[in-house]
């Protein structure tokens, strides 16, 4: 088996206070799944040392066996792959898509998107691990600088805001498909840190994806102003 980045991600347990993972005789990571885990300093061990699992339920009941159509919530802690943040995790993995492609455009946005994209995947391993995010800037600017560009582009760069079209190139176009997926990851995180009486547990990830979203579009304005 040919382990990716995304399903060592869902297999990392947790073993005297550290994160390890379990890799079988006879499989291969692929270069971005080593690349991960030598990044997180997650300790590889070979699988015969894996104790026998068993899984906890939210429901408080256990399982012996990972069925198909559920994945690691954290830790041993199973769930549904439809569960809201499951579905928040899939749309983090589109957005780190979308800015991928949009470096590949364009080499001038290697740099700033990549801020968007360290952030993203900053989101992922705190979502994941259950840590507080912290940022100061992106793209070297405040969240009050971010807002006031954001909302007087015309003072800024010279640009009023605008309706992206076909004619405007393919740059701002993938930026724009960027902004959207930034904008989507933002409504599933609603939908998977809001309880029932409307309290959100996690407005850190919430307004990071809120500023990311606007640094995606001042990048599409600044875009728009060099034409």
């Amino acid at each position: 088996m040919l382990w990716s980045e995304s399903a060592v991600r869902d297999n990392l347990r947790n073993r005297d206070g550290k994160r390890v993972f379990f890799l079988p005789k006879g499989d291969q990571l692929t270069s971005s799944a080593r690349d991960f885990l030598t990044r997180e300093r997650v300790e590889i061990r070979p699988a015969e040392q894996a104790k026998p699992q068993t899984y906890r339920l939210l429901n408080g009941g256990y399982l012996t066996e990972k069925p198909e159509h559920m994945t690691h919530l954290h830790g041993d802690v199973l769930v549904e792959k439809d569960h809201p943040r499951i579905l928040f995790r899939g749309r983090l993995d589109t957005l780190e898509a979308e800015l991928i492609l949009c470096q590949l455009e364009a080499e001038r946005l290697i740099g700033p998107v990549g801020e968007v994209l360290a952030l993203t995947r900053q989101i992922v391993r705190c979502e994941v691990l259950d840590e507080p995010l912290t940022w100061d800037t992106l793209c070297g600017l405040t969240e009050e600088e971010q807002r006031k560009r954001s909302h007087f582009p015309q003072d800024y760069y010279g640009q009023p805001h605008f309706m992206p079209e076909a004619e405007d190139g393919m740059v701002i176009a993938r930026l724009n498909r960027a902004r959207c997926a930034a904008r989507e990851a933002e409504l599933a995180a609603v939908a998977a840190f809001r309880d029932r009486e409307g309290n959100v547990s996690r407005p850190d990830i919430l307004k990071a994806l809120n500023r990311m979203s606007s640094m995606l579009y001042l990048l599409m304005i600044q875009e728009k102003a060099k034409r």
